[in-house]
């Protein structure tokens, strides 16, 4: 517990540029995704089907999912090509002391 509720989910120099990494944490499954040096966290389980995000494939801002090739905006989580509908979990990340750290019942 890093306080205000943040947790860590894994160390930031673990990846990098243009990856994805798949975080437990109480329970809960994330992908933790570097794109140009910001990190941001989504819930790891596509909302289309059993496709695990953080195995997918990064493309500047994108993911797409490595089941059927639907592609989430990772920012936002929003949906950004089909199959895919229904928006991403996301949480804001903080970096502290090199991990990566969200609060996981904050959503945004």
């Amino acid at each position: 517990m890093t306080g205000s509720g943040r947790q860590a989910l894994c160390n930031g120099a673990d990846i990098p540029p243009g990856a994805a990494q798949r975080a437990e944490l109480g329970g809960a499954v994330y992908a933790v995704f570097n794109v140009d040096g910001r990190f941001y966290v989504t819930q790891d389980h596509c909302t289309h089907g059993p496709g695990s995000l953080s195995e997918g494939f990064v493309e500047g801002e994108e993911i797409e999912c490595p089941f059927h090739a639907g592609r989430f905006h990772i920012p936002t989580g929003q949906p950004a090509a089909p199959p895919c509908t229904v928006p991403l979990k996301v949480w804001t990340a903080e970096v502290i002391d090199g991990k990566i750290c969200i609060d996981p019942l904050q959503p945004r």
